[in-house]
């Protein structure tokens, strides 16, 4: 190819984007975004209170088996800050872990305590139901004295 010392016309054009083309590809994201985001905030809420419940029962279990494998009276306080698991009559805790409000998640009424006797029942209870929810996604826990837990929508 011989040498003209003329640039070629594609070698001259500047790159880049011109202010419209920003505006529009910024149009179209904030678009998508206003459409995406209310159903994913809705899953979210869902995946964290299912979770939440989930801790809930998991600690429950945990609480029950710890009282059958030490063959003593164990108690599992559930608060929507923390759940812990300590002897009857004890403040030191065995075993404590967050609560539900660590993830936004709200659990209705005061604190409850589940005292686990070494055969693994329930004292003192008959149904105990734990309600939690955030924005509009609910689960509720449901204990039975015999140490079912069940967990509903």
């Amino acid at each position: 190819m011989p040498s003209s010392g003329a640039t070629p016309a594609f070698w001259s054009m500047r790159s880049g984007f011109s202010l419209i083309e920003l505006v529009l590809v910024l149009a179209l994201l904030g678009l998508l975004l206003g459409i995406a985001l209310p159903p994913l905030a809705g899953a979210l809420d869902r995946i964290e209170v299912t979770a939440a419940a989930s801790h809930i029962a998991a600690a429950h279990t945990r609480a029950r088996m710890m009282a059958i494998s030490g063959s003593r009276v164990l108690v599992l306080t559930v608060d929507s800050v923390s759940l812990s698991i300590h002897p009857r009559g004890s403040t030191t805790n065995l075993w404590s872990d967050r609560g539900p409000a660590l993830s936004r998640v709200s659990l209705t009424g005061p604190p409850r305590s589940f005292t686990f006797s070494p055969e693994g029942f329930s004292l003192g209870l008959s149904n105990a139901t734990l309600h939690l929810s955030r924005g509009s996604a609910t689960r509720t826990v449901v204990v039975s004295r015999l140490g079912r837990v069940r967990i509903t929508p």
